[in-house]
């Protein structure tokens, strides 16, 4: 018996190291989904951040035309990499929104003047309570909302140009 407990730490040793390996080869998905998908979008109402350019509310969506609805920021990053995605979206005739969290109109005049100018409304949701509302956890999040005024997809993060076909079918599909 005493023969057997000594290898006990080393069985203890292989069993941590399989466990690490693991964790290391297929790691956690730390996505934070919106519980909103597959319902309705909730009611909301943003003001303009731009002159001349609308905001964005619940009553601008479900007439029958689905649109995309883009939550981002012109200090983020991966906003700045998704950009040239979102004018190709766009060219494809797909209606963007955005919901433009803790931002400034300096800001977004830069930002669109630099990477250019997708979204056909930009409200301006400076605490973030539209953002939340939606069950968004970052910038950039796009939601798909149908002709019915439902979300239907959620895309987490930047929108990759491996990814703009898929976004354009599901878009077409919702209509």
């Amino acid at each position: 018996m005493k023969r057997a407990l000594l290898w006990l730490p080393l069985l203890l040793f292989a069993g941590l190291f399989a466990l690490v390996g693991f964790g290391l080869l297929k790691p956690a998905n730390r996505t934070v989904r919106s519980a909103l998908t597959d319902k309705p979008l909730p009611d909301f109402t943003l003001p303009a951040l731009l002159p001349g350019k609308p905001g964005v509310a619940k009553n601008g969506y479900g007439g029958g035309q689905p649109r995309l609805l883009n939550v981002f920021a012109s200090w983020c990053l991966p906003c700045k990499a998704e950009a040239p995605q979102l004018m190709r979206l766009k060219a494809l005739g797909v209606p963007i929104d955005a919901v433009a969290t803790n931002d400034t109109a300096d800001g977004m005049r830069d930002f669109l003047a630099t990477y250019g100018d997708p979204y056909q409304r930009i409200g301006d949701d400076k605490a973030s309570k539209v953002q939340i509302a939606l069950g968004s956890s970052g910038v950039p999040e796009t939601f798909l909302i149908d002709g019915r005024g439902r979300i239907v997809m959620q895309h987490v993060g930047d929108i990759r140009a491996d990814e703009v076909d898929g976004i354009v079918a599901a878009w077409r599909a919702a209509k």
